[in-house]
């Protein structure tokens, strides 16, 4: 993919409106650290060209826009600007200080009761990269937590940058069809198959780089908007294997079906494989896959701050206070801590993808 490099002779400057020149000058030069580059004419000067901050202003007295408004990120605000996070030059002209690189907040979840059915026919978005997204938990858990079905419908190379995600915990989880990908310090790209997973530690930076016709994809991400960064600087493969590498404290997990291992579930009746997430995400997340085998299942409740489920294949009937609800491949669930419920009349080819966070 070719990147448009601009020539060393061009520029791009943000037009800034003025009535005194001198004060406005004096205002980004003193409380911001902007440089003077250029001002003309010399007898009555009108235009002052100043520079600093990764960008260039072009001050202009009698400009005929309105105040602008202008974003200076700092690696330490508290220390910039005398710590004002917001300040108003002579002209009127707004500046907002904030980090250059933010921390995530991640809110308390609610507690909440959601189903997400195919009746609903909930939108699908176009998102970054071309890709189609279907959001399955409206509203988000007040903010806490995104889940996504994803799906690319013509397969081929994907029109995607090396980038990573200023995230708590993120999983990808292919659901049909194939996606190659590559991440740093993790080797030369693989395929990720149908019922593979894996996690994306915060800040590993990764590509998607080709995917098969109808790939669709599970993601999970916490908190439910995060920044995602273009990396510039660095290609991938970077030549690299450092497989117990940690990226705030977790470690890159994939998770394979060919070499998976089954095992009793939490539930009687299940069986399930365990990804390996809970261990490379220190806790902070844990993904299981569970396949009904037969028999009666108990009544149960759970005591996580968040418990999503999606239904791969088959089908169940959802149990609770709430009712009686029939649930098939495609559809997802939200259950709130403490609600008691029971997976009944499940059919023999039912498949559930369960996120709990924290690790059950």
């Amino acid at each position: 993919m070719s990147s448009y490099s601009p020539a060393p002779s061009s520029r791009a400057e943000v037009r800034v409106p003025c009535s005194d020149l001198g004060a406005e000058m004096a205002f980004f030069q003193t409380a911001l650290g902007f440089r003077l580059d250029e001002i003309y004419p010399a007898d009555d000067p009108r235009t002052a060209l100043l520079s600093g901050h990764g960008t260039y202003l072009r001050l202009q007295r009698d400009a005929p826009e309105s105040p602008v408004t202008l974003c200076v990120l700092a690696d330490d605000p508290a220390t910039f600007a005398k710590g004002e996070t917001l300040l108003t030059s002579p002209a009127g002209n707004r500046i907002e200080i904030a980090a250059i690189d933010p921390d995530y907040d991640t809110p308390t979840p609610t507690q909440e009761y959601i189903l997400r059915r195919l009746v609903d026919r909930a939108p699908w978005v176009i998102g970054r990269a071309g890709m189609h997204y279907r959001d399955l938990i409206p509203g988000r858990l007040g903010g806490s937590i995104i889940a996504s079905h994803i799906r690319i419908p013509t397969g081929g190379p994907v029109p995607d940058m090396v980038h990573y995600h200023t995230v708590g915990f993120q999983l990808i989880y292919c659901y049909k069809g194939w996606v190659r990908l590559v991440y740093e310090d993790q080797g030369e790209p693989f395929i990720l198959n149908a019922g593979d997973c894996v996690t994306q530690p915060p800040q590993i930076r990764h590509r998607v780089l080709e995917a098969s016709d109808e790939l669709q994809v599970i993601e999970i991400g916490v908190p439910a908007e995060h920044v995602t960064t273009i990396d510039h600087e660095m290609s991938l493969p970077n030549g690299v294997i450092n497989r117990e590498r940690e990226f705030d404290g977790q470690r890159f997990c994939h998770h394979q079906l060919d070499s998976a291992t089954w095992q009793a579930w939490r539930m009687a009746g299940f069986e399930s494989r365990d990804t390996g997430v809970a261990a490379a995400s220190g806790g902070v997340a844990g993904v299981q896959v569970a396949r009904y085998t037969g028999g009666e299942t108990p009544e149960v409740a759970h005591g996580v701050d968040i418990l999503f489920t999606f239904i791969l294949s088959g089908s169940m009937v959802l149990q609770s206070n709430k009712g009686e609800q029939p649930l098939g491949a495609g559809e997802a669930f939200v259950l709130p801590r403490g609600m008691m419920t029971r997976y009944a009349q499940c059919s023999d080819d039912l498949e559930l993808l369960e996120v709990s966070l924290p690790a059950v």
